[in-house]
């Protein structure tokens, strides 16, 4: 697993990225939380310097491996987490297996369990492609396999499209987004995430309503982008008015809860209006520090 940490302190922050990204996305973000704490990025199991790991690749596999890692690096909780748009998901899942290791969390422009996603014009609820599986316990990667999930034996398609807001990422960064989507193994393992991801979405509609599923009174800020972007469609009032009823039950996931509504931005807050995003963290940081209430 490859963790860019960066300063000093605690609670340190973890960003989770959202679905097909890359542990610089946080570019313009983790730099400024590096200066006042401890802030880990990181790659997801086949994405860029990480090298694949067991299937399937559900919530609960992907929270075993990230805690893991920061034990392994000796980077200790309970932790800030962030996550944006699929990373939403995960940072749950992580709070609800290990709930003693979570202090805080920032969600930037995630889905709601029971939100809608456009597939060839039509709107789905992702818990609708669920399959009725059940996630098998979380395991290590075997030493055996370690050769062939090893980013070293990837072919590679390359890959040159970067399309607004990557452009806002620096010049190197934009270089490595290349890179890093060209690997077949990533697309491979981006793919397995979308494929599980109905699984965990069901299971956690279902439970919405139990202790395990929500977050207490842990401090929490909600960051939800101020369009929905179903402008020319019949019902984009019917889907805009849906979208944020569901991001209001996500700031009622804790007791400590605050709702901003970025109108400067669409779905990637952290790179089209990092301001925000730094200024949430600190924020939530601050409230885990001083031990209060979010104003």
């Amino acid at each position: 697993m490859h963790l860019n940490i960066i300063g000093k302190g605690g609670p340190a922050v973890i960003f989770e990225n959202g679905s097909g990204d890359f542990s610089f996305i946080w570019s313009l973000v983790q730099p400024s939380i590096s200066v006042f704490t401890t802030s880990v990025s990181y790659d997801r199991a086949g994405f860029a310097w990480s090298e694949a790991g067991p299937q399937p690749r559900s919530s609960r596999q992907i929270a075993f491996e990230l805690n893991t890692a920061l034990q392994n690096a000796g980077i200790k909780g309970p932790y800030i987490l962030v996550g944006q748009s699929f990373g939403g998901f995960l940072v749950r899942a992580f709070a609800r297996f290990y709930p003693e290791e979570v202090a805080g969390m920032v969600l930037v422009d995630v889905l709601h369990e029971d939100s809608k996603i456009i597939i060839n014009q039509n709107p789905i609820r992702i818990r609708d492609m669920a399959k009725g599986l059940q996630a098998p316990a979380p395991v290590l990667l075997k030493k055996s396999n370690r050769d062939i999930a090893s980013p070293t034996n990837d072919s590679v398609i390359i890959d040159t499209n970067i399309e607004y807001p990557l452009t806002k990422l620096p010049k190197k960064m934009q270089q490595w987004q290349v890179w890093a989507q060209s690997s077949t193994v990533y697309r491979r393992e981006a793919g397995n995430e979308m494929n599980w991801s109905p699984e965990d979405v069901a299971d956690m509609y279902k439970h919405q309503q139990s202790s395990q599923y929500r977050l207490g009174n842990i401090p929490l800020i909600v960051l939800t982008r101020g369009d929905g972007g179903y402008g020319g469609r019949s019902d984009s009032i019917l889907l805009e008015t849906e979208r944020l009823k569901l991001q209001q039950k996500l700031v009622a996931l804790s007791s400590n809860s605050k709702w901003i509504i970025d109108k400067k931005s669409g779905h990637n807050i952290h790179l089209e209006d990092p301001s925000l995003v730094i200024r949430s963290i600190r924020e939530v940081f601050d409230a885990v520090k001083r031990h209060k209430k979010l104003n």
